[in-house]
């Protein structure tokens, strides 16, 4: 059964992300990564365009957009070295061709925006969401994404 999830990163770790095919949450933890499976759907939630330390002052760097989406490969989560130490988990995605799309644009038509304290769910790193808001978050990246219509001549 293919699950749907919602992922939280800043749009600079994103990019990363999308450049080298590949997915990582909550700071290179793994057991969320476990739950994740080959052929689900990913998207992700950049509350920011850069990484910001919770203890630092947060505002001007605001960006509130979905901004990848994609699908699961096959293979499970596997480590990284990034020196230093650091070694992340991460599971391989292939990233479709989307454009990012603010939340506000899509906030009334999502399930899980209706929530009571939604936002505190997305402190996991990596939450869980309905086809429903999948299909809506996709259809509205795709659509940004898609070449301007020519009229006929």
């Amino acid at each position: 059964m293919t699950r749907n999830w919602l992922a939280v990163a800043s749009a600079e770790h994103v990019e990363i992300g999308l450049t080298e095919g590949f997915m990582q949450v909550s700071h290179g933890k793994a057991s969320p990564l476990r739950r994740i499976q080959p052929g689900d759907r990913i998207v992700y939630y950049s509350p920011n365009r850069h990484y910001t330390p919770s203890h630092a002052v947060r505002g001007k760097d605001q960006l509130q957009a979905f901004t990848a989406i994609g699908t699961v490969k096959q293979g499970s989560p596997y480590q990284a070295d990034m020196g230093f130490g650091f070694r992340p988990y991460r599971r391989d995605v292939a990233w479709h061709e989307a454009e990012p799309t603010p939340l506000a644009a899509l906030r009334d038509a999502l399930t899980f925006t209706r929530e009571k304290n939604w936002g505190y769910r997305l402190r996991q790193g990596v939450v869980e969401i309905s086809d429903a808001d999948m299909t809506a978050i996709a259809e509205a990246m795709f659509k940004a994404s898609a070449p301007p219509r020519r009229l006929a001549a």
